[in-house]
C-alpha cells in the first residue's frame, strides 16, 4: 500500500539536513512517491527586490547542490527556495502542492536540559494539516523501536479516527523498517483519591482492575482490525498521565520514533492541541510524527 505519495523535506543547506533528505528519499522509493526539498527565509527589506532575487536564487543552488550530494535518485527530488514566514510558508506549500508528509530536523538537540522541538517545529505540530515528522538530529539510521501511542477513552468519537490514522502510519513504518513495535495506552481512574477516601483501598483497587479490563478489551478490539504478521508488537496498558507515561515508557524501550495524535479532543476551533500532547511533546526526547483527523483545518488560514 501506498501510504505517500508527494512528500515535503523542510531542509536548512547550512545545517545538516542530510539525515532528512535521505530518509525521505529512501521511504519514496517505498512508497513510488515524490520529494520536494524545500527551504524557507526571512523577507528582506521591502525595499531591497534586487538582494531578495539574488538571495532567493542563493539558496536555491544550495539546496540543488545538496540534493545532488544526499539523493540517490536527485533527478527525481525537486526543490523550492521559498521567502517569509517558516511555519507560514511551510503550510501554504504543503497545502498548495497537496503533501501528505512533512519531514523536517528538529531545531533543538534535545537531551537532560536542552528543548528538542523549536518555535517553528511546535508550529507544524501543532497546525500542519499533514503528519509531520521532526527528526532528533543524529546520523541517520534505521529505525529499530517505534511507539503508537493510541487514545482509548471511550465516548469520544474523534479517538477512533486518530488511533485510525496512528496505527495505519505505525504499522506500515514498522514493517517496512522492520521494527519492534510498542502501542501503548495511558489510563487513569476519574477522581481515584476521591474513591479511595469515600470508600475502601479494596474498593478503589477493585474499580481499577475493572477500567484497565475495559481498556484492554479496547485495545483487542482496535488491534483486531490490523495484521501484525511479520511486526514485533508489543502492547501497554499502563496507569497514569500520558504526558508523563509515554515520554517515560520512550526512554524505557529506548524508542527512536513516537506517532501520536497532536488534535484536542474538543473540537473548539482555533483550539489545535490538546494539554496532553502539549505536555508529551515537551518531555520526549526522540523524532515525533504528529497526526491530526483528515478534516483538519487550521481556522482563518489562508
Amino acid at each position: 500500500m501506498r501510504r505517500f505519495k508527494r512528500i515535503l523535506v523542510v531542509a536548512d543547506p547550512l545545517t545538516s539536513a542530510e539525515p532528512a533528505i535521505t530518509r525521505a528519499v529512501l521511504l519514496a522509493k517505498a512508497n513510488k512517491a515524490k520529494v520536494t526539498v524545500a527551504n524557507v527565509q526571512r523577507e528582506l527589506e521591502r525595499d531591497l527586490p534586487r538582494m531578495q532575487n539574488a538571495f532567493t536564487r542563493q539558496q536555491k543552488e544550495r539546496l540543488d547542490n545538496l540534493v545532488r550530494r544526499v539523493a540517490v535518485n536527485g533527478d527525481k527530488v525537486t526543490t523550492k527556495a521559498l521567502t517569509g514566514i517558516p511555519f507560514l510558508e511551510i503550510i501554504r506549500e504543503v497545502v498548495k502542492g497537496k503533501h501528505d508528509l512533512v519531514i523536517k530536523a528538529s531545531e533543538g538537540r534535545g537531551g537532560v536540559s536542552r528543548w528538542l522541538f523549536g518555535s517553528t517545529d511546535l508550529h507544524l505540530l501543532r497546525k500542519c494539516p499533514c503528519p509531520v515528522w521532526i527528526l532528533k538530529p543524529s546520523k541517520y539510521k534505521r529505525i529499530s523501536r517505534l511507539l503508537a501511542a493510541v487514545d482509548l477513552n471511550p465516548g469520544i468519537e474523534a479517538n477512533l479516527e486518530l488511533n485510525t490514522l496512528i496505527l495505519d502510519l505505525a504499522t506500515s513504518l514498522a514493517r517496512d523498517a522492520g521494527s519492534e513495535l510498542h502501542i501503548v495506552h495511558a489510563w487513569s481512574v476519574p477522581n481515584e483519591q476521591a474513591l479511595i477516601f469515600g470508600g475502601s483501598d479494596k474498593d478503589a483497587e477493585r474499580y481499577a482492575r475493572e477500567m484497565r479490563m475495559e481498556r484492554k478489551l479496547r485495545m483487542d478490539e482496535l488491534l483486531g482490525n490490523y495484521d501484525l504478521t511479520g511486526i514485533r508488537a508489543k502492547t501497554h496498558l499502563l496507569k497514569g498521565d500520558p504526558g508523563t507515561v509515554i515520554p517515560a515508557i520512550s526512554k524505557k524501550e529506548r524508542v527512536q520514533l513516537v506517532v501520536m495524535g497532536t488534535v484536542a479532543r474538543t473540537g473548539i476551533p482555533g483550539f489545535i492541541i490538546g494539554n496532553t500532547a502539549e505536555q508529551t511533546l515537551n518531555r520526549l526526547d526522540c523524532s515525533v510524527i504528529a497526526v491530526k483527523p483528515g478534516g483538519f483545518r487550521i481556522p482563518g488560514f489562508v
